[in-house]
């Protein structure tokens, strides 16, 4: 979806003012750099397995992804050897730690043998769902104090009720997701936590993604169900060389409920692989607006000042800073070392997003 949606080239024409239904987009992300979007795991977008078999796990897809990364820089040598940078949003904050990890460890393996290793040198996560003891914290604050506007929109009632129940379901959630991971009593935690600190909000009409818009269409923007017809269409997919048998489809309820089986959310703290990255040399860039629910900044801010590494300190005790954009505040960003968190977000300032990801790929400060 960010393809068309985001920072690809060309943007899904709502308004039905093109010829072709997309629209240049001035503010693509391949003025920085070459760029590829995956549909991954297997079923979801275009992708399939010749045989029906479907991956489960965020671990079992990370070997898929490797082995299209290999291929792919031994099809086109002329790219290898060249920075690669992963990048994704929301669940990728669950997907890229996992990837980037099994990356890393398998250039070591062949380093050892002799032959060629990926050139892993970011990873880049927006508005991540990446440490869940968080997350629900995270949303309360959206909800009920002034993370993301002066006064909380939520009903004071519900407010409290969710306030009574944070430290209960943070209490469950780190003991049996975290500490000691259960699958029934995670599950129980999960659904506790889920009912009492979501269940407001999912029935409130509110954009998931921005709170300050209404949830319309599929996904909570009308773009997705554009970008579905676009890319299902004869001539789209013609043009595109598709050979899958299916129709694109953002999400898929198979992969979502073998996921779920696993409980793959919260089945692995993936904050853990952000720490093991960070201290191996490998640069992480954690970006969040200001109004998403779903995977909120303040989720994100508080594990990212809690995370467990050797520049932690330095990390907590550095001070937030503004980041401009042409003379203007685009958001605020602090960092250490190689870990750099800002806020804003692609879809709604663009410009912006472009010139976050001019200057990471750069290696410059925002």
């Amino acid at each position: 979806m960010g393809l068309l949606m985001e920072l690809g080239p060309c943007s899904i024409d709502t308004q039905n003012k093109s010829s072709n239904g997309t629209a240049w987009n001035p503010y693509s992300w391949n003025a920085e750099a070459n760029i590829f979007f995956l549909d991954q795991p297997v079923g979801v977008g275009f992708s399939y397995a010749d045989f029906g078999e479907t991956v489960e796990t965020t671990e079992d897809a990370a070997k898929n992804i490797h082995a299209f990364l290999t291929i792919f820089f031994e099809t086109f040598s002329d790219f290898k050897g060249r920075p690669l940078h992963l990048s994704g949003e929301s669940y990728g904050g669950r997907y890229l730690p996992t990837f980037a990890s099994y990356v890393y460890d398998q250039n070591q393996v062949a380093k050892a043998e002799g032959r060629d290793t990926l050139n892993l040198t970011s990873v880049i996560i927006g508005n991540g769902i990446t440490d869940i003891s968080t997350l629900y914290a995270g949303r309360y604050e959206v909800e009920c104090g002034s993370a993301s506007f002066d006064v909380p929109f939520q009903k004071i009632s519900t407010c409290v009720k969710m306030k009574t129940a944070l430290p209960r379901c943070e209490k469950r959630m780190q003991e049996s997701c975290i500490d000691r991971f259960d699958a029934i009593d995670c599950r129980a935690a999960v659904n506790f936590c889920d009912s009492a600190m979501s269940s407001a909000f999912e029935g409130s009409g509110r954009n998931f993604y921005d709170i300050s818009k209404p949830c319309l269409g599929d996904l909570c923007y009308l773009e997705a169900a554009a970008i579905k017809d676009y890319l299902n269409a004869p001539e789209t997919r013609a043009l595109l060389g598709v050979e899958s048998p299916n129709n694109f489809t953002s999400c898929s309820s198979e992969v979502g409920r073998a996921f779920n089986s696993h409980l793959d959310k919260y089945a692995v703290p993936a904050h853990f692989h952000v720490a093991a990255l960070l201290e191996r040399g490998v640069r992480v860039l954690i970006y969040a607006g200001t109004y998403d629910w779903q995977c909120n900044w303040v989720a994100n801010k508080l594990w990212l000042e809690k995370l467990d590494w050797s520049g932690g300190l330095v990390y907590a005790a550095d001070a937030f800073r503004d980041w401009t954009v042409n003379g203007h505040k685009a958001g605020e960003t602090k960092s250490a070392g190689p870990l750099t968190f800002a806020t804003h977000v692609p879809f709604d300032k663009p410009a912006e997003a472009q010139a976050m990801v001019s200057r990471w790929l750069a290696q410059k400060e925002l």
